[in-house]
């Protein structure tokens, strides 16, 4: 099978992130940013925004081991503090990140563009489905940047598969596949819990905030995506950018039917979410797009390790999506066959003289060998979504202009995820409306 391959280049595709390229800021217009919640996306988030040229002031975390760290890792200079208000009404602040666990998210965006900071907060944009259009108001009201951290819309990767598509590379689109799975203690979210973990370096009440009271359990706190108290399980974690990539590449703004299953099969470690989920969606025909469904898995005992990727199976090829974008196709037959060995001998004689006199048979040849053919593209090496999605995040902080990502597409992301949730726990499928954002009848 011939295969060409091509290497992307960021700087010919870019920009992705839905901010317009302004000039460069002047050496002295900095921007000054603060991160709430300093955990492992947390941290990798401020230094991707760093790496971006942005500064780091100040640090707000319920754990005092992590503040004692953004000093260690950020410098003595950097602030810190437990509550997050006081990174708030700090003036030299112009921008937040948001690392916190889920059911934080809603409440600490919306005091942050209240107190005129922009906001950068971590997927999934809410935990609950009623908080997300509330949101979205709230930053058009204040005229905040928020952008979700999915850093997919940001990929030259995505924008490479969302052109090809655009482009008829594979006909109609039909259907989409996409998939995450693992197989390591990690990656199930059993993340280490630190020797010092005690009530006296741990805000319990605040970690706690609006969710069902509870006495002082770190590995709740160290460990929280396997909690409904806290956060969205394998949905709000991992479907939530298998549906932020797949409506950057397909312009869709979500299913109108959600049906969710799966279980916990193997990491019965006192969670209550699933390890396995999957999920059926069928999305509308909207604009060019034609009318396609959807199946979703994640698979967190899966022995062949961690993958993750995405098949657009269209009328006239697919589309691979994972490191980089890969088309494949196989012409169809040029006869259509036919199906006669259960037909009376005479009417076998006489459906194969016509069927012949149609579709004369053809002398084998070289010159009649139907080639078959794939085409990948990679991106440059050691290439970064997450450098461009917060490079685009930072330019939409200096040029204000709007960014892919906002409050509507991160709501449009989360809601069909949390409906994959309640699904799973209802025993039911549901009826969404992307376009008003809410469950119907």
């Amino acid at each position: 099978m011939p295969t060409r391959r091509h290497f992307l280049q960021s700087a010919a595709i870019a920009p992705l992130g839905g901010a317009a390229q302004t000039p460069a800021a002047s050496p002295n217009d900095r921007i000054q940013i603060a991160t709430i919640g300093l955990g492992g996306m947390g941290t990798g988030d401020t230094q991707s925004s760093l790496a971006n040229g942005a500064k780091l002031v100040a640090v707000a975390d319920i754990y005092q081991g992590r503040l004692t760290r953004a000093k260690e890792v950020f410098g003595n200079d950097v602030a810190v503090t437990r509550d997050y208000r006081e990174v708030l009404a700090r003036k030299d602040v112009d921008a937040v990140i948001i690392g916190t666990p889920d059911h934080w998210h809603a409440r600490i965006a919306t005091d942050a563009m209240r107190a005129g900071k922009d906001v950068y907060v971590e997927k999934p944009m809410v935990q609950k489905l009623e908080d997300g259009l509330p949101l979205g108001m709230v930053a058009k009201e204040t005229g905040r940047i928020l952008q979700v951290g999915s850093q997919r819309v940001s990929s030259v990767v995505y924008k490479k598969a969302q052109m090809l598509l655009e482009s008829g590379a594979i006909g109609e689109l039909n259907m989409v596949e996409a998939w995450w799975d693992r197989n390591s203690a990690i990656g199930a979210w059993q993340y280490s819990i630190p020797t010092d973990a005690t009530p006296e370096n741990i805000d319990w009440d605040r970690f706690i905030s609006g969710a069902p009271k509870r006495p002082f359990e770190p590995i709740r706190l160290f460990r929280w995506r396997n909690y409904q108290d806290y956060g969205t399980g394998v949905a709000g974690d991992l479907f939530v950018h298998l549906f932020s990539g797949m409506h950057f590449i397909t312009g869709a703004i979500g299913p109108e039917r959600v049906y969710a299953t799966g279980g916990l099969r193997y990491w019965k470690d006192g969670r209550d979410v699933p390890d396995v989920m999957l999920g059926m969606y069928d999305y509308p025909s909207r604009g060019k797009m034609p009318a396609f469904n959807l199946a979703l898995r994640v698979n967190f005992v899966n022995g062949a390790g961690e993958t993750s990727g995405f098949r657009f199976v269209g009328s006239e090829g697919i589309m691979t999506v994972d490191g980089g974008v890969t088309v494949s196709k196989q012409p169809r037959e040029a006869e259509p066959g036919y199906t006669i060995g259960q037909f009376p001998k005479a009417i076998q004689d006489q459906y194969l003289k016509e069927y012949n006199a149609k579709y004369p048979r053809q002398k084998p040849s070289a010159d009649g060998m139907r080639p078959t053919s794939q085409d990948k593209y990679l991106p440059p090496p050691g290439y970064n979504d997450h450098l461009d999605h917060h490079r685009n995040f930072l330019e939409a902080v200096r040029s204000r202009k709007p960014v892919v990502e906002d409050a509507l597409f991160g709501i449009r992301a989360a809601g069909p995820a949390l409906l994959s949730n309640m699904s799973v726990f209802n025993k039911r499928s549901y009826n969404w409306n992307p376009e008003a954002v809410k469950v119907e009848a």
